[in-house]
This record gives C-alpha cells, sequence and structure tokens, in this order.
C-alpha cells in the first residue's frame, strides 16, 4: 500500500494512504536509507510503501524517490543530519527583526542549504505591526539586499492579517515548508490562513526575547484552495551539512556570479590575487553580510562550529 508521510512525532509517523485512510506506522528493523546518515530516515513529505498489521498499524517497508528536501545538522550527533521536510514545492522561511531578531546569517544558511537541495524560498517578513519608524527602515534595507540577490521577500502581520491574503495565494495548490526561529509567528500566521486548526501560540520570553517552542512535531496541514503547509518545530541554529568547500560558491547566488571572473579556477575567494569576489565586496557589489555568512560555512569544516546558534 502507498502513502504520504503527514505528520512525525519521532517514533511514530502518520500516512496518508492513496486510497485516503491515515494509518499510524513505524519504521521496519533497521531500516535506513543509503548514503544519508540521519536522525529521521522517513521525513514529513515523504511517498513511502507501508504493510499493514494485525493490530491495524503498519510498517513502511520503503521511501520513493525524492524531488528534494531540507536538510541540517542534528544539534546533538555531528555526524548525523535532521531532515525537516521532503518533496517541497518551496519554503516559506519566516523571519523577524524584532522580537525575536532573526540574523542575516541565519537567513543566509537557510538559503545556502535551499539552493543546494533545489528548494525555491520566499522570506516572509513577519511582525509589520510591531515596527517603528527605525525597525521599518531596517526592514526594508534587509528586503532590498534579499531582492537584489534574487529573493522573493513578503512583509505581513499575522496578528492583523495584513499581507496574508497575498500569501495564500502563493500557497495555492503547492506543497509549502514552514520554517523559521521560535517566536517568529508560525503559528499565528497558520491559525490565520486555516483558522480551524488552533494551534498554540506562546508568548516571547522578555528575558532574551526569543521564542517558545510550541511545535513540537512536523505536520502537513491541507489547505482548504489546494495544498499543503508543513507546519515545521521552530529552530534556534541552521548548522549546514555535508557540504564541501568548493561547492559553497555556487550556494550563493551573487558570489557565484562574480567567481566566474576569479583569476583562478579553484579561488576559496578568502585571500587570493585576481579575486572578482574580494573586489566585488569591496566595491559593495556583494553585501558584506552575505560574504561573512559564506565565510562562516567555510569554517564549518571546524566539527564544533555548527553548535553555536547562528
Amino acid at each position: 500500500m502507498q502513502g504520504l508521510v503527514i505528520k512525525n512525532t519521532g517514533s511514530w509517523y502518520t500516512v496518508k494512504t492513496v486510497e485516503g485512510s491515515v494509518v499510524e506506522c513505524k519504521i521496519k528493523g533497521n531500516f535506513r536509507l543509503k548514503g544519508i546518515r540521519s536522525t529521521n530516515p522517513v521525513a514529513v513529505g515523504d511517498h513511502v510503501e507501508i504493510e499493514l498489521n494485525s493490530q491495524n498499524t503498519a510498517f513502511i517497508t520503503a521511501i520513493g524517490d525524492r524531488k528534494n528536501y531540507i536538510i541540517r545538522k542534528s544539534q546533538n550527533l555531528s555526524k548525523q543530519s535532521h531532515i525537516i521536510a521532503a518533496n517541497v514545492d518551496q519554503a516559506f522561511l519566516v523571519v523577524t527583526v524584532e522580537r525575536p531578531q532573526t540574523s542575516t546569517t541565519f537567513i543566509d544558511r537557510f538559503l545556502a542549504t535551499a539552493e543546494a537541495y533545489s528548494v525555491p524560498v520566499v522570506l516572509v517578513f513577519n511582525k509589520t505591526d510591531l515596527l517603528d519608524d527605525s525597525l521599518m527602515r531596517y526592514q526594508r534595507m534587509m528586503t532590498d539586499l534579499y531582492e537584489t540577490v534574487g529573493y522573493k521577500c513578503v512583509a505581513v502581520s499575522a496578528e492583523t492579517g495584513e499581507g496574508m491574503d497575498e500569501l495564500m495565494e502563493m500557497l495555492r495548490d503547492r506543497i509549502t515548508l514552514l520554517s523559521g526561529h521560535s517566536g517568529v509567528g508560525k503559528s499565528t500566521m497558520i491559525n490565520r490562513l486555516l483558522p480551524g486548526v488552533n494551534l498554540r501560540t506562546a508568548e516571547i520570553s522578555d528575558a532574551h526575547n526569543t521564542g517558545m517552542h510550541t511545535t513540537t512535531f512536523s505536520e502537513m496541514l491541507p489547505l482548504p484552495g489546494g495544498g499543503y503547509i508543513i507546519d515545521t518545530p521552530g529552530i534556534k541554529g541552521f548548522g549546514t551539512f555535508d557540504m564541501e568547500p568548493e561547492e559553497l560558491t555556487s550556494y550563493f547566488k551573487e558570489i557565484f556570479r562574480f567567481s566566474k571572473d576569479c583569476r583562478f579556477s579553484n579561488c576559496t575567494h578568502t585571500h587570493e590575487p585576481g579575486c572578482a569576489v574580494l573586489k566585488a565586496v569591496e566595491d559593495h557589489y556583494i553585501a558584506a553580510s552575505r560574504y561573512q555568512s559564506y565565510l562562516s560555512m567555510l569554517e564549518d569544516k571546524d566539527g564544533n562550529k555548527y553548535r553555536e546558534a547562528y
């Protein structure tokens, strides 16, 4: 029997079969994906084959080929990865410039990983209702930066509903991963888009201006007009996984464009003479924040780097 994994609670997977029934499943034996060392070999969005058993549950026996997936380094096991979701049409990275502040380094790490695994990303700037004039200027600077690089940016307020109609249109008939730090308003956003869902939301911690985790597992939520939102737990840091330094350039769109003019084909864009990327940073054609993110990812080969909350 074939189906779609619509929920992952860590030990159990909820599978919606092609016939429309919903079955709780476990992984059979030492089932592992070839070539991926992962804490969760099966992810939300996977197409799987299952075998029913006498307890009205089932075993997952095979995974279909994935068109893409989003992966990050596991928080606790340096050699392991964690697959956030598979087979998505797009990812919405929800960011906030205040309460909590999302750093450009975190955004850039997410974007580079999405580029590596062929996932288009839209940056959704939430909580516009909380911004004073100076924060609004800062948000405009950020949207200008990322739109110049080539990413679509949308400003919304899940609290007041501003911009949410445009967001709903972008979600229609597509499978969309929703990701971001805890506290950026993903649950409030989903409650506004899907009023009957009633996801739990939490206040921001005043002590650290950070969010509390309210979603503890990944789940696919069907949209009334067709398509799914994949709700995921908030993430603190985004440790990149299995990227070779020589590949990294191609995951930063603007760095890749300038790298073609470097004197050396194996240029690392850190110190070499005739480096077109360093010249572009100096001339402000590449944002300093994006270049710093590139350097921080180059340093990820240092085993403990990913543990820091970027």
